[in-house]
């Protein structure tokens, strides 16, 4: 399975196990670089469009990652909470990382 079609697969398990209704959730791609192309949609474009269509609060998970690096907690935290609050959202916060990894043994929490 390629990148984007576990994203998406991890989204909807994720979204299964939380039982979250469909207009409750989205899956967005961050880390593009310059004017390269990525995938999309773009974590900061969805953001900005959610605050501006009236969403206050905003919970995101980036599992797509096995630890919260720099890269997440730099772009997340604090660069789409700046969008958010400034396109008239009040709260996003970022969920730390949901995988428990110990020598090796990955445990998903039900």
């Amino acid at each position: 399975m390629c990148y984007k079609a576990t994203c998406y697969a991890t989204t909807a398990h994720l979204s299964k196990m939380l039982n979250l209704s469909e207009d409750k959730f989205t899956t967005t791609f961050q880390s593009r670089l310059g004017r390269d192309p990525w995938l999309e949609p773009y974590t900061d474009q969805t953001v900005e469009h959610l605050a501006k269509k009236g969403v206050k609060k905003m919970l995101v998970f980036s599992p797509a990652f096995v630890a919260d690096c720099l890269e997440t907690i730099l772009e997340i935290s604090e660069e789409n909470q700046e969008i958010f609050l400034e396109n008239g959202g009040e709260r996003l916060d970022l969920v730390p990382h949901l995988m428990i990894v110990k020598t090796g043994l990955n445990v998903s929490l039900k």
